[in-house]
């Protein structure tokens, strides 16, 4: 049963116009950290100003954030980062929910892989194709899509919608760092990823480590002189993939679908300068994941302690041990407190905006702005369109139908959520 205002703000949505929309912000090649990046934060500054809202954008202080201690990390360059929240007129005494999305998204690739331009989209039939159509652009798209429609239809908000546009979520969550640093709260929060039609309630963590080999230089010719530092880091490579068999033993319900929850990976490995030398330096970096409810210090102290023992029974690494650092992104855990009812009125929000079931809550094993949220207090969940099977690939895409089902279920929970009148 739909109210009379949540009939008229359902019928007001705009699906040609969501579409437009959402190509316009696919075709800004917003690549972490870059200038496009900055660019497309400034475009929404002008879309959420002529909606209405009242908009706070902001130059981030970089190295004051950079300096806090609790500082989630970054990975690509960047010489500025842009802050963006809307916020529609102050209604009355209603709560705040919050709109959340990253204007980010990871490099293209291989050009070659892609049919056409990445940043051009393409559309066919249902699906729009394009780095970032799903992860997550769609998102965005609907934010500004269920915000339109409310506004279209009339509808006084007894509480207030804030819209975080954040930077920097691909690479540790700056962007919802500074914002949350700011200032910025709400009394729930919504983030509008590729969750293929499920509420994401938790997210399993993910830290970024570096591990230095040691080895011993010599000519090729005669390489018995030295100690291959490769060689050295094989060992290691074992122990690691050990303890990441350990870490999953026993999962939560939430992450018991996956094959490893708790992934570690090695993602890159660079050793030796000359080809007819022995490599006297290895180092190589990854990915360790994050428990639900784990302390990160006690994750990095584990793989820390797997390092040291390996190295402890090696005869050469004994003498000359291999060194453990955490650069980069450091995603802690996060998730939706237990029996909160924000699941509840998305869920049934789901249900009613799309004629169908009420949608299933698991967990993700990738990391994300959740548990930022989630550790200022602030319940978070996060429902959108797309599938974050296709995100990082030159397969990206999203159904335009997805995205409307999407938009329609945001205006339901905003109007259950913050009130109307």
């Amino acid at each position: 049963m739909l109210t009379d205002e949540e009939g008229a703000a359902l019928a007001a949505i705009d699906e040609a116009a969501l579409g437009r929309t959402l190509r316009e912000l696919i075709a800004v090649p917003s690549v972490t950290g870059s200038a496009a990046e900055s660019e497309l934060q400034h475009l929404l500054a002008g879309r959420l100003e002529r909606l209405g809202l009242e908009t706070d954008l902001w130059p981030m202080d970089l190295p004051a954030l950079r300096a806090h201690p609790d500082f989630p990390g970054t990975e690509a360059p960047r010489e500025e980062a842009w802050g963006l929240v809307g916020t529609t007129p102050d209604g009355g005494d209603g709560p705040t929910l919050i709109l959340q999305g990253h204007v980010d998204v990871v490099p293209p690739g291989d050009p070659a892989a892609w049919d056409g331009d990445p940043f051009t989209p393409r559309v066919t039939g249902d699906l729009v194709h394009g780095r970032g159509a799903c992860d997550m652009k769609a998102g965005l798209a609907a934010h500004l899509a269920a915000l339109a429609a409310i506004r279209a239809a009339g509808v006084r908000l007894r509480g207030r919608v804030a819209v975080h546009c954040v930077v920097g979520e691909e690479d540790g969550g700056l962007g919802a760092f500074g914002t949350l640093q700011r200032g910025h709260r709400g009394d729930a929060c919504v983030i509008a990823e590729p969750t293929a039609a499920t509420l994401i309630t938790a997210n399993a963590g993910a830290l970024t480590f570096r591990i230095t080999v040691p080895g011993k230089a010599a000519h090729g010719s005669s390489r018995e002189l030295g100690v291959s530092a490769v060689d050295a880091y094989l060992p290691l490579h074992r122990a690691l993939a050990a303890l990441e068999t350990e870490r999953n033993r026993d999962p939560s319900p939430l992450l018991a679908e996956y094959p490893i929850p708790y992934g570690l990976s090695v993602g890159t490995v660079r050793a030796g300068d000359w080809a007819s030398s022995v490599p006297d330096l290895l180092v190589a970096e990854g990915r360790l994941g994050v428990r639900l409810g784990e302390d990160p210090a006690a994750a990095r102290a584990e793989l820390e302690r797997c390092v040291a023992e390996a190295c402890a029974a090696d005869p050469w690494l004994r003498d000359h041990p291999a060194t453990v650092s955490w650069p980069g992104g450091q995603f802690a855990s996060g998730r939706l407190p237990e029996g909160h009812a924000l699941a509840d009125v998305v869920g049934s929000a789901h249900a009613d905006a799309t004629g169908g079931p009420r949608p299933r809550r698991r967990g993700a094993t990738y990391g994300s702005d959740l548990r930022l949220y989630t550790g200022a207090g602030i319940p978070t969940l996060q429902y959108g369109p797309g599938d974050i099977a296709v995100a990082h690939s030159e397969r990206e895409h999203v159904s335009l139908r997805e995205v409307a089902a999407a938009a329609r279920t945001l205006v339901l929970t905003v109007l259950r959520t913050v009130g109307t009148g």
